[in-house]
C-alpha cells in the first residue's frame, strides 16, 4: 500500500551568495516547502533566497548541530530534506526523492555525497561515497554528533533505506579556502572535545596525524585523485594535527583564537 508524504526542504546559511541559488533550484518541484534559516548574512544571500518561494528565517548561530535542529523544527511537514547551501540534488536523486514521496516505506533515507574540489570531482580520498542520511521523519531523529561534524541520529527501531543518486557537494573553490576552513573546524572540534573532557597526548597527536594520511591517501585510494587527492589527504591530516594541538592547549588552560 502506498504511503504518500510531503517533504520540507531545510537549509541553514551564512554568506552563501556563491552557492544558495544552485541549492534552491535543485529543490524546485521536489519539496513541498523550503525553509532557509540564516545567521544574519551580510552578503546577498537573503535577497537571492527571497527571489525564490521560500520561508526565510533569521536566527543567531549557536553551532552547526543547534542551528540545524532549530531549522528542522521550523518545517511544516514531518519529513525533512536537509541540505547545506553548497549542496544540490543530482537529477537521479531528484527522481528518487519524488519516488519516496509517492510511496514512503522507511523512517529515513540515505544517499551518497559526491564532492567537487577546485573544479574536480573527487572519487576517493575518503570523500566518496560519503554516505549521508538527509531525508527523514523528524519525529524519529535529529541532528547529533560533535560540532562541526554533525550527522542525523535516528531513534532505535527506525528503518533507514539507501537510495540511488548523488548529493552534489561544491565544497571548495580554492585550496586556500580549504586550508582556512580546516583550521577553523579544527578549533571547533577541539573545543567540543575539551568540553567532553577529552585529552590529547603527544603520541595521540602524532599517531592520529600519520594514520589519517595513510588511511585516506593509501587505503582509501586518494592517490587515484591525482594532485588534488594529495592536497586533500595532506590537508585532512594537518587538520587532525591541529585539532589535537588545540586540544592540548585547552587542556593546559590556554585559550585559542576564534
Amino acid at each position: 500500500m502506498s504511503n504518500p508524504i510531503k517533504v520540507s526542504g531545510v537549509i541553514i546559511t551564512y554568506n552563501e551568495e556563491k552557492n544558495i541559488e544552485r541549492c534552491l533550484q535543485s529543490l524546485q518541484g521536489v519539496c513541498d516547502e523550503i525553509v532557509v534559516v540564516d545567521s544574519f548574512s551580510n552578503d546577498s544571500t537573503k535577497a537571492i533566497c527571497e527571489s525564490f518561494d521560500v520561508r526565510f528565517i533569521e536566527n543567531p548561530f549557536g553551532g552547526h548541530i543547534e542551528q540545524k535542529n532549530f531549522a528542522m523544527q521550523q518545517a511544516e511537514n514531518d519529513y525533512v530534506l536537509s541540505l547545506d547551501a553548497d549542496e544540490a540534488l543530482s537529477d537521479e536523486l531528484k527522481e528518487q526523492v519524488l519516488a519516496v514521496k509517492k510511496d514512503c516505506q522507511a523512517s529515513a533515507y540515505r544517499f551518497n555525497r559526491f564532492t567537487n574540489y577546485c573544479g574536480q570531482w573527487i572519487k576517493h580520498s575518503g570523500w566518496y561515497p560519503d554516505t549521508k542520511t538527509r531525508l527523514w521523519d523528524r519525529r524519529l531523529g535529529k541532528w547529533g554528533g560533535t560540532n562541526p561534524h554533525d550527522s542525523v541520529e535516528m531513534n532505535d527501531g527506525s528503518s533507514t533505506v539507501h537510495i540511488k543518486g548523488n548529493l552534489l557537494h561544491y565544497s571548495y573553490y580554492t585550496m586556500e579556502e580549504h586550508v582556512l576552513r580546516s583550521a577553523k573546524y579544527a578549533k571547533i572540534s577541539a573545543k567540543a572535545m575539551h568540553a567532553q573532557g577529552r585529552k590529547a597526548s603527544w603520541f595521540k597527536m602524532l599517531a592520529s596525524t600519520g594514520f589519517r594520511f595513510m588511511q585516506d591517501y593509501i587505503f582509501r585510494l586518494g592517490f587515484l585523485d591525482g594532485f588534488y587527492g594529495f592536497v586533500i589527504c595532506g590537508t585532512s591530516s594537518h587538520t587532525t594535527f591541529l585539532k589535537y594541538a588545540y586540544l592540548r592547549s585547552l587542556n593546559a588552560g590556554k585559550a585559542i583564537d576564534e
